[in-house]
């Protein structure tokens, strides 16, 4: 029912993560109807790639700017303690510690995580550019916080080998029942790490 050029904007949406078609189809229609927003984020998608990039240093995104190598605010930021490095696999997953305000220190994005079943072998996820930023940063622990996935732990068991080879001290993010969650809706792997991962309470 939609015109040809209406349609290929709704295919190319509805390729957006967690967009369906019928979210695509509203988001197109939005911007056939108000030919202002259209033009502005037309405007604006093309010079995105011109304008953000990842950094040079932990692959979060930074702006580019008068073509030296990007650098992102948190590398830039002389406050934080460049000796704690936390390895996430997308940036996504560091935006989500970052609005915690836990870390104190700086990360590094692997940008995937190791699944043999799809071809994604060791060489795939940036440990040369991990040890390096290692090495310049004299990094003291890193903390390895992939999700708690197959795909998720295989790459923290992988790392904390490769890592505790150069003498530095590896932790793994703790995992169990989240804030205000019903215990008796917890899966028996989330219960399981819950109790491994008990602390004491009280002085």
């Amino acid at each position: 029912m939609l015109p040809a050029p209406a349609r290929r904007v709704v295919q190319l949406l509805s390729r957006l993560s967690g967009v369906g078609e019928k979210t695509a189809q509203r988001f197109a229609l939005e911007l056939i109807t108000d030919p202002e927003l259209a033009a502005d984020l037309g405007r604006e998608l093309g010079q995105l790639p011109l304008q953000v990039g990842l950094c040079a240093s932990c692959g979060n995104l930074a702006e580019v700017r008068d073509g030296l190598p990007p650098t992102c605010a948190i590398c830039a930021d002389t406050r934080r303690n460049p000796s704690l490095l936390c390895v996430v696999a997308r940036v996504q997953d560091l935006m989500a510690f970052e609005r915690s305000g836990a870390m104190k220190g700086r990360y590094f994005v692997l940008g995937r995580l190791l699944s043999p079943l799809d071809g994604i072998g060791p060489e795939s996820i940036r440990l040369s550019a991990l040890e390096a930023r290692i090495t310049t940063d004299q990094v003291r622990e890193v903390i390895l916080a992939t999700p708690p996935t197959v795909d998720g732990e295989a790459t923290a068991l992988y790392l904390a080998r490769e890592l505790a080879a150069r003498g530095i001290v590896v932790t793994r993010i703790a995992s169990g029942v989240p804030h205000g969650g019903d215990l008796e809706f917890a899966d028996q792997i989330t219960l399981g790490r819950a109790i491994e991962g008990r602390r004491g309470v009280g002085p």
